[in-house]
């Protein structure tokens, strides 16, 4: 009887230590979070630019600052850097110091790479179907990769992978339908035209989120 009663804690023991190797593996490296982060923020920031040339909006801080820069002489970067400060309040509070300084390295290299991309590549005529679909993939893409490294581009970015860790709503779903309610309040500011590729940019953008960034599907965090 003791034997049998032993069996199962030692088959138990046995399975953790098989299982902690393998779970160790999956954590990232400090490199694997460097070079996620930095090919994120570049993905990100060629998407806002070419969003910047179109005159194209997007969700979130990052709507906000669009729309400081159609109405003033401030441009995105700037605007994107300082609208986030208070977010970070949050972060550091309910998600730790850790994604609190990887979002602020994020949202630093963006705010830096959407003024330095049109200084090296020059934006000629784009479709706007083209421009609104694949620039909202680059950003989408840009934050899967920053959020499976415990990132984000800020403001509502935090809110949604604060949703998505406590209360279990795809951060893409929730993120989707805050883009298309702050998108639509501009309606007054921008283009109509540009409001409805806006619209079809953030379900783009979302639908990469909402796809491949689902609560417990991705298993390599930090």
């Amino acid at each position: 009887m003791n034997q049998e009663n032993k069996t199962p804690s030692t088959e138990n023991q046995a399975e953790e230590q098989s299982n902690s190797p393998k779970q160790d593996s999956q954590k990232h490296s400090i490199l694997d979070d460097v070079q996620g982060i930095i090919i994120g923020s570049l993905l990100a920031a060629f998407g806002i630019a070419i969003f910047s040339h179109m005159n194209f909006l997007i969700g979130g801080t990052a709507g906000a600052a669009f729309l400081t820069q159609y109405t003033t002489d401030f441009t995105f970067g700037p605007v994107f850097f300082v609208i986030n400060i208070p977010f970070y309040i949050l972060a550091i509070k309910k998600l730790g110091w850790d994604f609190t300084i990887k979002t602020f390295l994020a949202v630093s290299g963006v705010s830096f790479l959407t003024e330095y991309i049109p200084q090296i590549f020059e934006f000629g005529e784009i479709n706007p179907w083209f421009a609104a679909i694949f620039g909202g993939f680059l950003i989408g893409s840009g934050l899967l990769m920053l959020f499976r490294h415990k990132a984000s581009l800020g403001g509502l970015n935090i809110l949604s992978i604060y949703v998505q860790e406590y209360f279990q709503i795809s951060a893409g779903k929730f993120q989707m339908v805050a883009d298309t309610l702050i998108i639509s309040a501009a309606f007054f500011i921008v283009d109509w035209k540009a409001l409805l590729f806006s619209v079809l940019a953030a379900v783009a953008l979302n639908i990469i989120l909402a796809i491949n960034h689902k609560p417990g599907r991705y298993r390599g965090m930090s």
